[in-house]
């Protein structure tokens, strides 16, 4: 199966699609950027509005009070941001599969991680801590056996975390009204980590392009006899990548 794959590296058919996937990917995680800080925008412009003499939209035990127009707006701001939330997870785990398949046709190596692990890596507790930045680190080491790891893939990932962990960055702990609610009282909290997820947004895109290029590289200069029998895993590479 390997062989067969290798016959077929080159220029075309697998130079094409990781350019067009990474691209797509690298474009995906700037409209995820945007659309993040418009959601900042609004938190500011809610902070700035200050609370409703009613108090905050969560009355607590179950009660909502009705939302005014900048609130409404504040929910249609996220909605929309979280569709453009899911085109990026869309987009990118393309480009990664992607990724992964040329990595293993040019190196002739079983992955360090099963394919499973490149959906659940994300969403399972504890090794979404390193799982997704490994497949990416692991795929690109089997491309390029040698090469240091792009600053931005690091730089992607603690910016990813630091987003994904503050609990009203990424990953919501707290419901859209909530985040209203904090917005009144706490918005530079908010304010941060939504520049957490902005940064690591650009860090992405940045991160896919140039782990990109170095798999275009490679392609293009087919696969390499002496790299093909090379040991599975090179020298140097960090035990937990």
């Amino acid at each position: 199966m390997i062989e067969q794959t290798d016959r077929a590296v080159g220029p075309t058919p697998s130079c094409g699609p990781v350019q067009v996937t990474g691209r797509l990917a690298a474009g995906g995680l700037l409209l995820a950027g945007l659309a993040w800080i418009v959601r900042a925008v609004w938190e500011l412009r809610l902070a700035l509005a200050g609370e409703p003499a009613s108090g905050p939209p969560d009355q607590g035990g179950g009660v909502h009070r009705p939302l005014d127009a900048l609130e409404n707006s504040y929910h249609l701001v996220t909605s929309v941001g979280g569709a453009a939330v899911v085109l990026c997870v869309l987009l990118f785990l393309s480009w990664l599969l992607r990724l992964r398949d040329n990595a293993d046709a040019l190196s002739g190596q079983a992955p360090k991680y099963a394919g499973i692990w490149v959906y659940l890596g994300w969403i399972m507790p504890v090794v979404n801590l390193w799982f997704p930045r490994g497949i990416v680190a692991d795929a690109f080491r089997r491309t390029a056996p040698g090469r240091k790891l792009p600053v931005s893939v690091e730089v992607w990932w603690v910016l990813w975390l630091i987003g994904m962990l503050s609990g009203v960055g990424i990953v919501y702990r707290d419901s859209t009204d909530e985040i209203i609610g904090r917005a009144y009282t706490d918005v530079w909290q908010l304010l941060a980590s939504d520049a957490a997820v902005v940064g690591a947004a650009v860090a992405g895109a940045f991160a896919v392009r140039a782990v990109t290029a170095v798999q275009v590289e490679r392609l293009r200069r087919g696969p390499q006899p002496q790299e093909e029998h090379a040991p599975a895993q090179p020298a140097g590479t960090p035990a937990g990548a």
